[in-house]
Parts: structure tokens; C-alpha cells; sequence
């Protein structure tokens, strides 16, 4: 938020604009791991019906898929932080800081090796009560699923556009364009 020192009326603005951005943050992250929670349901249903899941691979895959996400969630959210950091070294007109840059590549190589590594240890858990066939439909349905998940969110950025509420800004500083 731009800094406020015109007057008093802004010191008393500024608390009250804060609770109001804040709420909206608020409703967004609740409604979304509410869809979220839904979207994996649902998805776990189709699975079931589709590889032909006996209740315990059923119950399983669901442990396997929680243990998986949390960690893959948790890592999509540190490679995010990097990306935004080395973002912020690349501003056009402002001289990057070399070891810095180089320390968030690093990491970002680092964070794809992980996940790999993430995927190669889920594929060993499921490959212990899942068949080849079943892993590979699995496979399948998540690729589709990422990819839907993805132009979704793609044609919400399209129809929301910049400053939209739920539309995340960088914050404008010396050398920042506006995006």
C-alpha cells in the first residue's frame, strides 16, 4: 500500500482500506480450499469408479494422494516465493545483485529436482497396491485434471484482468512499470 503521510484522514483511511483488501483475501482463500476440497472429492470418486478400486486401495490412495499434496503444495508455494524474489532481481533499469540471482536459480533447480523426487516416491508407494495399468490411468486423469485446473485459472486472469479484485499486483518501486 502506498505510503500515507498527506494527513490525518488518511491515518484514519488506511486501517480501514487494510480490513477491507483483507476481507476479500479472506473469502478468496476460504472459497477456494472450499472448490478446492470439492474438486478432490469429486476426483477421488471418478478414480475410484474408473481403476476399479477396492475399498482398501480406495483408502490407500486417498492417505498416499493427502501426503503427496501437502508436500507438493507446500513446495508449489516456496517456488512461487522464488520466482516472485527473482522477479524482483529482474526489474527493468535496476542492476540485478549476481549472487542473489544466482542463489534463487539454484533453488528453483533445487525445487524442480524435488519434485521429482516427490513423483518418484508417490509412483513407489502406489506401485505397492496399485497395478501398472491402474498407475497409468492415474497418471492420466491427473494430467487432464492439471490442465483443465490450469485453463480455468487462465480464463479467470483473461476475464478478471489487472486490479481485478482476487488479482494479485506486484508492488510498483524504482524502475517498476506497471504491469
Amino acid at each position: 500500500m502506498k505510503r500515507l503521510s498527506m494527513s490525518v484522514v488518511f491515518a484514519v483511511i488506511a486501517p480501514l482500506s487494510v480490513l477491507a483488501a483483507q476481507e476479500p483475501r479472506q473469502r478468496d482463500t476460504t472459497e477456494a480450499g472450499r472448490l478446492r476440497g470439492q474438486i478432490e472429492q469429486r476426483f477421488r470418486q471418478r478414480v475410484q469408479e474408473q481403476l476399479q478400486l477396492t475399498p482398501d486401495q480406495a483408502t490407500k490412495l486417498q492417505a498416499s494422494q493427502e501426503r503427496f499434496g501437502i508436500r507438493r503444495r507446500e513446495l508449489g508455494r516456496q517456488q512461487m516465493e522464488r520466482r516472485r524474489a527473482l522477479e524482483g532481481q529482474m526489474q527493468p533499469g535496476v542492476a540485478a545483485n549476481a549472487d542473489s540471482v544466482r542463489k534463487l536459480m539454484d533453488a528453483i533447480h533445487g525445487g524442480r529436482a524435488e519434485l521429482l523426487k516427490i513423483d518418484q516416491d508417490e509412483d513407489r508407494e502406489l506401485a505397492g497396491y496399485l497395478t501398472p495399468v491402474q498407475r497409468a490411468r492415474l497418471g492420466l486423469m491427473r494430467e487432464r485434471l492439471h490442465r483443465r485446473v490450469n485453463e480455468m485459472r487462465e480464463q479467470r486472469r483473461g476475464r478478471m484482468g489487472p486490479g481485478a479484485p482476487g488479482e494479485r499486483r506486484r508492488p510498483r518501486g524504482p524502475g517498476r512499470r506497471p504491469i
